[in-house]
């Protein structure tokens, strides 16, 4: 999702789609404009989500955490030193947070009967 000016959310809009190959040891190449357009590096996150594989890039540098965290951070009156030692506190948990999500994903994929599917998480909901 992408915020404009006025902090509005935007969907992000579906580009074209692909048809690409498995190959016999179950591995696939990313078209090089999604892998460039997503910003994938070294690693990404898979998870099954209803019938599709979801992959993801995973940023090393947290760059896009980082400034979620400092801009909560300025939010809330942050500043100095102050802010510099709650910003290093509060990035810490980044990691671990994001390994914990991956953790839950592989359980969901494993036992999926004890979850609920996104599809019903918002059946309620109308756009």
């Amino acid at each position: 999702m992408a915020k404009t000016g006025s902090g509005a959310t935007l969907e992000k809009q579906p580009t074209e789609k692909r048809i690409i190959r498995v190959s016999d040891k179950r591995q696939i190449t990313i078209p090089q404009k999604y892998y460039q357009e997503l910003g994938f590096e070294k690693d990404a996150i898979c998870y099954i989500d209803g019938d599709s594989i979801v992959i993801k890039p995973i940023a090393r540098s947290g760059r896009e955490f980082s400034e979620f965290i400092l801009e909560d951070l300025i939010k809330e009156g942050f500043e100095g030193e102050a802010l510099l030692e709650e910003f290093i506190r509060r990035q810490a948990q980044v990691r671990p947070a994001v390994e914990a999500m991956i953790a839950d994903a592989e359980l969901a994929a494993q036992n999926p009967d004890n979850y609920t599917s996104v599809e019903d998480l918002f059946a309620g909901d109308s756009k």
